[in-house]
C-alpha cells in the first residue's frame, strides 16, 4: 500500500494517520490511515483509478456534515475533496458549483444574483456534493427538485454525468448510495426572483433556526429520518428523551432529533445514544427510526 499511497503524491496533498475529527462537523473521529485530497478533477480521476488498481479500499469525505466517524477511524484512504473544487459559476437560471463549494454559501450567492429555489438550502452545512449524495433538503424541498445534472467519478474511475432521471432521488437517498462515485460538479436550474423577496425568506428560515437548534454545538444536524406523516423530533421528544446523555453526548435540549457534542463525546457515545433512542421510540410507538447519519470507519 506504501508505494501505491506514494503514487498519490503526484496527484494531490496526502497526510498519514490523519485524525479525522477536525474533518467533521461533530468533531468526532479517530484517524484515516490516508487523507488525500486531489488537485483537481484529473487527479481525482487518476486517483481512484490507482487505488483500485491496487485493490487499496478509499471513501469519499466532503464536509463531514452528516457523518459518524468511528472512534478507531478509517482504514484505507479518504478522499477529501478541496480547493480545486471550490467554485462557483452562473449562467442566466443555471448555478454550476464545485463539490466541494458550501451548500450553504451557494444558496446565499444565488439569492444575491436574484435566483429562487435554493432558499431551503441556507441551513444545511455541508457541501454540494454531499448535498447531491443525500439529496439534501429541508423546509418542504431538496435537491431533487432543482437538479439539472452532475458531473461524477464512479467507483470505477469512469467520469461520467447524470442527468435527474440517472440520479434516482427519493427522501434522502440518491443512487450514489447504492453505487459509489464522487460528486464533481453539480448543475442546479433555478428561477428569476426577487432579491428582498428572497434575502426576507432566507433571513426568517435563519432565525427560526437560531431559536429551534443548538447551533452553537458540534453536531451533525438531523440524527434520524423522519419516518412517513410524522417527525422524529416529536416522537423522541414524546418519548421523554430530550437532554438524556451518554458521555460527552447528549440529545438537544433544545432539538429532539440533534444529538450534540458536549466537548468530549466519543463515536461510541452517539452510538449509544442513538440505539438508546430507536429502542425507546420502537417500544413506545411502534416506529422504528432509520438513521439519516452515515457511520463510516472500523468498529
Amino acid at each position: 500500500m506504501r508505494q501505491t499511497i506514494s503514487q498519490l503524491e503526484s496527484l494531490g496533498q496526502v497526510m498519514y494517520d490523519e485524525p479525522l475529527a477536525p474533518y467533521t462537523t461533530w468533531k468526532i473521529g479517530g484517524p484515516a490511515d490516508v487523507l488525500f485530497i486531489p488537485g483537481g478533477k484529473d487527479e481525482l480521476v487518476s486517483a481512484i483509478r490507482l487505488l483500485n488498481r491496487h485493490g487499496v479500499p478509499w471513501t469519499p469525505l466532503g464536509r463531514g456534515s452528516n457523518m459518524l466517524v468511528s472512534d478507531k477511524g478509517i482504514r484505507g484512504v479518504v478522499i477529501k475533496t478541496g480547493d480545486s473544487l471550490d467554485y462557483i459559476r452562473f449562467e442566466d437560471e443555471l448555478v454550476h458549483a464545485g463539490a466541494a463549494y458550501s451548500f450553504i454559501k451557494l444558496s446565499v450567492m444565488a439569492g444575491k444574483e436574484g435566483l429562487t429555489g435554493l432558499e431551503f438550502a441556507g441551513g444545511i452545512p455541508g457541501t454540494v456534493g454531499g448535498a447531491v449524495y443525500m439529496n439534501a433538503g429541508a423546509l418542504g424541498s431538496d435537491v431533487s427538485r432543482i437538479f439539472q445534472s452532475a458531473e461524477i467519478v464512479l467507483g470505477t474511475g469512469e467520469l461520467v454525468r447524470y442527468e435527474a432521471e440517472d440520479m434516482k432521488f427519493s427522501y434522502r437517498h440518491s443512487i450514489l448510495q447504492e453505487q459509489p462515485g464522487i460528486v464533481v460538479e453539480a448543475t442546479f436550474r433555478l428561477a428569476r426572483g426577487d432579491r428582498k423577496t428572497i434575502a426576507a425568506a432566507m433571513a426568517a428560515h435563519k432565525a427560526r433556526r437560531l431559536e429551534t437548534q443548538p447551533l452553537q454545538m458540534a453536531s451533525a444536524g438531523s440524527v434520524f429520518r423522519n419516518p412517513p406523516n410524522d417527525y422524529a423530533a416529536r416522537l423522541i421528544e414524546a418519548a421523554g428523551l430530550k437532554g438524556f446523555r451518554h458521555g460527552g453526548a447528549e440529545i438537544s435540549a433544545q432539538h429532539a432529533n440533534f444529538i450534540v457534542n458536549t466537548g468530549q463525546a466519543t463515536a461510541e457515545d452517539v452510538l449509544a445514544l442513538m440505539t438508546h433512542i430507536r429502542k425507546t421510540v420502537k417500544d413506545k410507538f411502534g416506529i422504528e427510526l432509520v438513521p439519516e447519519v452515515l457511520v463510516m470507519g472500523e468498529r
